[in-house]
């Protein structure tokens, strides 16, 4: 039997429909149901078991992640990157303390690997009770740093793409100290997300001690030899912000959000949440200063939330920016939540 996401496929939807509803408190059955079906077609259509095996795998993974962040939805989250071969006598050590105690003094929780050096030094800063720690099964190097060993919010990965996803779905933030090929793979990562608008905007600090030149060189090679090549533009650099403070990381991922909330995109138009109103005359310097992201022939105008957005109540009564937003120059939409912030 050919099965299909369509109601077309006879007694196996009445059996998925009986099987929901005798599981009782499902939440969002339409979804349950095609995620059932997909499991039935791939046991249908693929007859490698290493293919089904990681379909399995993946699976559990994203659920249990949604299990552990689900009662921390409110929180705003800070995700550190750095290597897990800082010792805790370097001076870099100390300041990922102190970040992690920052963080946890300002309301943040702190989302790190898991591991040791720069991720056990966030961690003992800001505590386990403000701690998650998304692990990944490696056969060296990476066993649970000591502060999250049997903490509830802790998640041992098999796959890293998995790993990745809590590490950028749950974040407010993202901080990168010095680190390795891991580091600079979710630095990348990150960047390139943020780049195409597969991420939201968010803080992406880049933390060298002070004098460091870690960052900086990578900036440097950005500049020579990706600028001028063409292979980025100048508004990229905008994604991204070098500190050589604790201190001001924290004050600029405070900053982000000191009058912006998130956003969303309701059909082509981009729906930018507030924690205060803008006035009218405040819009339309908005929109003579960032035109040149705008689709031809756009605005921006002030709005209460749409319909699409009513079962979001926790956010209903935020005051809203709608864009026209040309979905292409995401370093001048960043810009664009820097001058909000400004008012």
């Amino acid at each position: 039997m050919q099965l299909h996401f369509t109601r077309t496929n006879g007694l196996v939807d009445e059996a998925i429909d009986r099987l929901i509803s005798q599981a009782e408190g499902v939440r969002r059955p339409e979804y349950v149901r095609e995620m059932i079906l997909s499991a039935l077609k791939a046991g249908q259509e693929d007859d490698e078991r290493a293919d089904i095996k990681l379909m399995n795998s993946t699976l559990k993974e994203m659920r249990f992640t949604a299990k552990v962040f689900g009662p921390y939805r409110q929180v705003r989250k800070v995700t550190v990157f750095g290597s897990a071969r800082t010792s805790p006598d370097e001076p870099v050590y100390q300041m990922a303390q102190d970040f992690g105690r920052a963080l946890a003094a300002a309301g943040f929780m702190a989302i790190t690997g898991g591991g040791g050096g720069i991720m056990r030094a966030v961690n003992e800063g800001a505590g386990p009770e403000h701690s998650f720690g998304v692990n990944i099964r490696l056969p060296f190097e990476q066993n649970p740093n000591p502060v999250l060993a049997g903490n509830p919010r802790l998640i041992t990965y098999k796959y890293f793409f998995n790993r990745k996803v809590a590490f950028l779905k749950e974040a407010h933030a993202i901080a990168l100290f010095p680190g390795g090929f891991g580091t600079l793979d979710e630095a990348m990562e990150t960047l390139t997300l943020v780049q195409t608008g597969k991420r939201d905007p968010l803080p992406l600090i880049l933390i060298d001690e002070p004098g460091g030149s870690y960052w900086k060189a990578w900036i440097r090679f950005f500049e020579e030899e990706m600028l001028t090549r063409g292979y980025v533009t100048g508004s990229d650099f905008d994604l991204f912000e070098r500190v050589d403070s604790i201190e001001a990381a924290v004050e600029k991922i405070k900053h982000f959000y000191k009058r912006y909330h998130s956003l969303r995109y309701v059909e082509d138009r981009l729906v930018v949440r507030l924690l205060a109103p803008l006035e009218p005359d405040q819009v339309r310097d908005l929109q003579e200063r960032f035109r040149d992201m705008l689709a031809p022939g756009g605005r921006m105008e002030l709005s209460s939330a749409d319909e699409a957005e009513a079962g979001e109540e926790e956010i209903i009564r935020l005051p809203r920016l709608v864009v026209d937003f040309n979905r292409r120059d995401f370093g001048r939409l960043r810009n664009l939540i820097n001058a909000i912030n400004e008012y």
